[in-house]
């Protein structure tokens, strides 16, 4: 693996590589609030493994990559809908598989339906199409959200890892992996610049963002929706409209899996899963 960093239209961005850049390449996008770490390693060397050269980033506020005042993100959603195409310049890559969580779910498919020609194919996780008459929340994540846990002490980095970790657990579901959830911790504790930053930012460059929602049925690559089977954010029938709106797509629902990348336990199944659906070619 090879982790480098680019500027790219004025934008200082960090990513990291697996395999040979002469196979496809396959973008993996985190979630809101998280850094690459929080695709692991072992999962994207087997992604590698099958063929593929696997690139993970860090969005702005995370890892290394450009950081802002806590609460005044200098980007809105378009600069993040952008990134991902600016890590595929500074690679030389024309047109990637994108696998997306959540927020960065959202930013793939924004990119496959603006950018259809950069994209082979899509691979949305725990992602909704927030249709009306969706199920809401599980009641003990909403609640987290009006009233969250008190802030740690910043400066103290193992007070900030163990506030991360409880963070994630109630996103993790039945199934939460606390021991994965500790090395992610320390991994973004240890790369980011600032985590308030992290925590913060992003949620205020989404909520600021009047722009139109991509519609899922303006997808026209080929897909395969992720969800998990427990996701306490966005229930299963959220990820089985979310596949029924894109045309043509296909569904895998990931048993126990919370709101959350595939955790090892699943990688038998997801990664041969991702390895056919990336295999995929652009028509001609």
């Amino acid at each position: 693996m090879t982790e480098r960093i680019a500027t790219v239209d004025g934008v200082r961005i960090c990513f990291e590589t697996f395999g040979d850049d002469g196979d496809p390449a396959v973008l993996l996008l985190s979630g809101m609030g998280q850094t690459m770490d929080a695709w692991e390693p072992g999962f994207c060397e087997r992604l590698a493994a099958e063929g593929r050269y696997v690139v993970r980033f860090d969005h702005r506020d995370a890892g290394r990559s450009a950081s802002s005042p806590v609460g005044a993100p200098d980007y809105g959603v378009p600069e993040l809908d952008g990134d991902p195409l600016r890590v595929l310049d500074a690679l030389g890559v024309a047109a990637a598989h994108l696998v997306g969580l959540s927020m960065g779910a959202g930013i793939a498919l924004t990119i496959a339906v603006s950018h259809p020609d950069r994209v082979r194919s899509l691979t949305p996780i725990g992602c909704s199409p927030l249709d009306d008459g969706l199920p809401p929340p599980d009641p003990a994540l909403a609640a987290t959200f009006s009233d969250p846990a008190p802030e740690p002490d910043w400066s103290d980095a193992e007070a900030v890892v163990a506030y991360l970790v409880e963070n994630e657990r109630p996103f993790g579901g039945p199934g939460f992996d606390a021991d994965r959830t500790l090395r992610v911790a320390r991994a973004t504790v240890g790369r980011t610049a600032s985590v308030p930053a992290l925590l913060t930012n992003h949620g205020i460059a989404l909520g600021n963002d009047d722009g139109p929602s991509p519609r899922p049925a303006d997808v026209t690559v080929p897909t395969l929706v992720l969800h998990g089977s427990a996701d306490p954010l966005f229930p299963l029938p959220h990820g089985e409209a979310l596949a029924a709106a894109i045309p043509g797509a296909e569904f895998h629902a990931m048993d126990g899996v919370g709101h959350e990348t595939p955790p090892p336990r699943t990688w038998d199944v997801v990664v041969p899963l991702l390895a056919r659906h990336t295999g995929h070619r652009p028509s001609t």
